[in-house]
This record gives structure tokens, C-alpha cells and sequence, in this order.
């Protein structure tokens, strides 16, 4: 199958899309900011933070799932010593 974006463009344009967005809600807010009414601003903007908010929990999904999937691939880690145990022996202790 022929891609057409790399495979870490996805994510990376869906971060700047939450970061944009968030950006934006942040300066509209403080541009249309009414001191009669003042979380009037806030509500009308409220769909770009959850834009922002929506890219952002998704970007951190893909990335968890990726480390998943990383580290699933990974062979099982070898023993450093695979004829000793890793119990300690009690013959070795200090005596006082």
C-alpha cells in the first residue's frame, strides 16, 4: 500500500491543528472579551477549545499505541547470566 504522508505526519499535523486551535480560541476570547458580560467570549470560542482539547487527547493516543506497539515488537530481553539464578546466595553474607 502506497502512503502518502510519513508515517509521523499524521501526528504531527494533528498536534499543530490542537495547538492552532487553541491559539485562536485564546485570541478571539481576549478580542471579543465583553466586561458586561464576561464569560460571553468564552462560550462563543468554546468549540475551538474543544477542537484543540480533541486533537490533543487523540495525538497522545496514537503516541501511547505506537510505544504499545513498540514495545511488543521487541524480542523478550536475555538472562545476563543464563546459567546462574538471580536469587542471592545466602553462603555470601557479611558476618558481624
Amino acid at each position: 500500500m502506497n502512503r502518502i504522508l510519513a508515517p509521523g505526519m499524521g501526528r504531527t499535523i494533528l498536534f499543530s491543528v490542537g495547538v492552532v486551535t487553541f491559539v485562536i480560541g485564546v485570541y478571539q476570547t481576549l478580542v471579543e472579551n465583553n466586561p458586561k458580560v464576561p464569560l460571553e467570549s468564552l462560550q462563543r470560542n468554546y468549540w475551538l477549545f474543544m477542537i484543540s482539547l480533541a486533537c490533543t487527547m487523540y495525538y497522545r493516543y496514537l503516541k501511547q499505541r505506537e510505544k504499545e506497539r513498540d514495545f511488543l515488537a521487541q524480542p523478550p530481553a536475555a538472562p545476563k547470566n543464563p546459567g546462574k539464578s538471580n536469587k542471592p546466595n545466602p553462603r555470601n553474607k557479611r558476618r558481624n
